[in-house]
């Protein structure tokens, strides 16, 4: 296989216990799991040859196992899906040549933003890339509106002008002083690329006080002198958001709605 989506998935949210399994109703008034629409996301990007769902808990497990999905089971020492991921190549036997971590709390990924991520994985030099998104209003407002009432929702980047990423973090960055003029602003997209030699190296770095401080596991590449790529994608009017807090239940089921996402 050349390229696998892994969609890593945890019980034990410190924000959110559950999530995985938290239910969401779509355009028809049908309810689908979080994973369920992670995995249905998946499975609408071309070319990928396979997709996995990633777990160390039974109750995930057996629900992915319901819908049809394929379930890796990992270790309960993992802290963040990357190392999930580094755990589920070893189970490949023959790994591929990219690996593709789509979050299983990001639902609302759009197929392009993957294929573009896989695209840019065709450069051998790229070792690990990310897509990110200009924030439109409507998100913007939301990140500011998020950190004012004193929430951690999505993540922004901050990049060098060649493109690879200078920071990512919980904060808005850069400062924004005034929604009414406010500077162009990166949402960070929760999707990864990887080489299978970038995430075994991963594994043998400890975590770093910024990753550490922030939460962002991507930030473990930076600490440790990997660059990593952003790939600039486009909504193409999709709103894009992140299950990282229950107030984003109504916030996804919106966009659902508005979208026709059954």
């Amino acid at each position: 296989m050349k390229t696998v989506i892994f969609i890593p998935a945890r019980y034990a949210s410190t924000r959110y216990p559950g999530k995985p399994l938290v239910e969401l109703t779509g355009a028809t008034g049908e309810a689908k799991s979080l994973i369920r629409r992670a995995w249905d996301a998946a499975n609408q990007v071309q070319g990928a040859d396979a997709v996995y769902v990633l777990t160390d808990d039974d109750r995930i497990a057996a629900h992915a196992r319901s819908f049809g999905a394929e379930v890796l089971m990992t270790s309960s020492n993992a802290r963040n899906g990357t190392e999930r991921c580094a755990e589920a190549v070893a189970q490949l036997g023959t790994p591929p040549e990219t690996v593709i971590n789509l979050q299983g709390d990001a639902p609302l990924t759009p197929p392009w933003f993957v294929e573009a991520l896989i695209q840019t994985m065709q450069d051998p030099a790229v070792q690990m890339a990310t897509p990110v998104l200009k924030c439109d209003a409507e998100t913007l407002t939301n990140f500011v509106t998020d950190r004012q009432n004193g929430r951690v929702g999505g993540t922004t980047a901050v990049m060098r002008a060649d493109g690879t990423a200078l920071y990512f973090s919980k904060e808005v960055l850069p400062y924004v002083g005034s929604l009414d003029n406010p500077p162009e602003v990166w949402h960070h997209v929760g999707v990864y690329g990887y080489r299978p030699a970038a995430l075994a190296a991963y594994m043998q770095w400890p975590e770093g006080p910024l990753e550490k401080a922030e939460g962002l596991e991507q930030l473990r590449f930076l600490e440790n002198g990997t660059p990593v790529t952003c790939t600039a994608v486009e909504a193409r009017g999709r709103v894009f958001w992140e299950l990282n807090n229950p107030i984003d239940v109504a916030r996804i089921e919106g966009v659902l709605k508005k979208e026709g996402i059954a």
